[in-house]
């Protein structure tokens, strides 16, 4: 059909295929090995893979929403082609060749194909590659099970109805080599987010009005309230609960709007801790029901991390990606995201979460849990600077004297590092701050004796008129992957923690990546 039948790629799936690559050797294995690439069946998705070095062995790997508009197809191309090569540099080199695939199913059952409808798109990618010295060695059309060749011209060559995925009723070899390698893919992006979706009828209206109390009563709880109110809720899942009450889900929705109150389930990643966590944190994500969607994304976030650290990275990036379409400019999730596409594991991440979780329960004058052996023996920076930090946001300070003089020098200092390091960026291009910028002044964890402070009141509900994720920079208590990934990253290079400043901005729109 073309090049790709003469030479072979070499994929590296898994942990086992350092010692056992999977070889590709043509598209029809390109197609089938399309969802163990990625873990999950894309859906709606530009994927581009870089494969590096005359033996033409995997680089990076993206995956970005398909514009709805051709009118976007260009700038689409661009940004894509623009991203994988950034990608690679920061790990090596640029990308030898380029492999493409655009996976749209049909709107109705019995509609035609779409390989025609989207061969522009193919062509615009394919040029805005060459544009950056990268050939396209194979461009792909995957739909409803069968994929096309969109750099296949010759007369007669393909069948008009494209080629089948799947050949038989067992895996091709390339895909059995994938799954020895330690890859199942887990469904579709669609059918990941599909799961996480807000409860309907009836059960919806009973939580709705839950919701509506507890915002109206929001002043009147403190962190300390919501850090308890999360840690008996938790406690209740570890024992084999499964849900919480409709008044419970609301308050716990709620004071996850709080920066502290969210991080301080960042922490519930112990081996024995990150099922009832996950469960957790799915619950409260399908209570976040309309219009409250936006109390969603601290408890997505969450469940994000999690996954991540269990070790299902498939759904850590859909999940992440989710988050960003509903919030902007989430830093926690942009953080973690940044974290997954550089190739960084959460050891690091985890090592720094657990040091600050043994320093809080020495404070509290509790023994602190034994210790995990794979924490303590990840290879982390340690403690990371600003993590626990107070927020940034006036309502969430301390209402004291001393809080309120801090609260001032920290905001005349970020102030001005915000004012250099932000840009104007949408959900699906760039966006969120440029640099790491400078830490402000440590504040209390909300671990130990202190002034109580009031939960904010804006907020994720209709009393507040925004989602509070969009437009409002987190506290740096979640600058914590971000040092992380930035501190590991430094240890394994040898350089200082300065060269990780360039990090967002030359990963612009690695948001879409999942």
């Amino acid at each position: 059909m073309n090049a790709m039948n003469n030479e072979h790629v070499i994929l590296s799936l898994g942990p086992a295929s350092e010692q056992r690559p999977v070889v590709m050797r043509g598209p029809a294995d390109m197609a089938e090995l399309l969802p163990y690439l990625l873990g999950f069946y894309p859906d709606d998705s530009i994927v581009a893979v870089g494969l590096q070095g005359p033996d033409l062995h995997q680089g990076g790997v993206i995956r970005a929403d398909l514009p709805a508009s051709p009118a976007d197809w260009p700038a689409a191309a661009e940004e894509t082609a623009a991203l994988l090569v950034a990608l690679s540099e920061r790990h090596g080199s640029r990308p030898f060749q380029v492999l493409l695939y655009l996976c749209q199913d049909p709107v109705t059952a019995h509609a035609p194909p779409v390989v025609e409808g989207l061969r522009p798109l193919a062509d615009h990618l394919r040029a805005a590659f060459g544009r950056r010295g990268a050939v396209v060695k194979e461009s792909l059309c995957v739909s409803d099970g069968r994929w096309w060749s969109f750099l296949c011209r010759r007369e007669g060559c393909c069948d008009p109805a494209g080629n089948p995925v799947r050949r038989g009723p067992d895996p091709g070899p390339a895909a059995a080599a994938a799954t020895v390698a330690g890859l199942v893919p887990r469904g579709s992006r669609k059918a990941i987010i599909g799961g996480l979706v807000p409860v309907g009828p009836p059960e919806d209206a009973a939580q709705r009005e839950a919701l509506a109390r507890s915002e109206a009563a929001v002043d009147s709880v403190s962190r300390e309230q919501g850090i308890e109110l999360l840690g008996q809720a938790f406690a209740e899942f570890a024992a084999g609960a499964r849900e919480l009450d409709e008044e419970r889900a609301a308050r716990l929705l709620l004071a996850l709007r709080d920066r502290l109150t969210r991080d301080r389930g960042v922490e519930y990643v112990r081996p024995a801790e990150l099922a009832p966590a996950e469960r957790l944190w799915r619950f409260l994500a399908r209570r976040a029901v309309p219009p409250y969607e936006g109390c969603a994304v601290a408890p997505l976030t969450l469940l994000a991390w999690a996954s991540w650290v269990a070790g299902d990275t498939a759904t850590a990036r859909v999940v992440l990606g989710h988050v960003l379409r509903l919030a902007p400019g989430y830093l926690l999730a942009e953080l973690l995201y940044e974290s997954m596409n550089d190739g960084m594991t959460p050891g690091a991440l985890m090592a720094a979460v657990e040091a600050q979780r043994r320093r809080r329960e020495e404070r509290a004058g509790r023994p602190a849990t034994e210790p995990d052996p794979a924490v303590d023996g990840a290879s982390g920076p340690g403690p990371v600077p600003g993590a626990g930090e107070a927020p940034e946001c006036p309502e969430e300070r301390p209402g004291t004297a001393d809080g309120g003089r801090r609260r001032r020098r920290g905001a005349r200092r970020k102030g001005a590092a915000t004012a250099s390091t932000r840009t104007d960026r949408g959900p699906d291009g760039p966006g969120g701050p440029e640099s790491s910028g400078s830490s402000a002044e440590q504040g209390s964890d909300g671990g130990g004796p202190g002034p109580v402070s009031p939960l904010p009141r804006s907020g994720c509900g209709p009393a507040s008129g925004h989602d509070p994720a969009v437009g409002r920079r987190p506290a740096r208590g979640v600058r914590l992957g971000r040092a992380a990934a930035c501190a590991s990253a430094a240890v394994r290079s040898g350089v200082g923690r300065h060269r990780c400043r360039g990090t967002r901005q030359a990963a612009r729109g690695a948001r879409r990546v999942h």
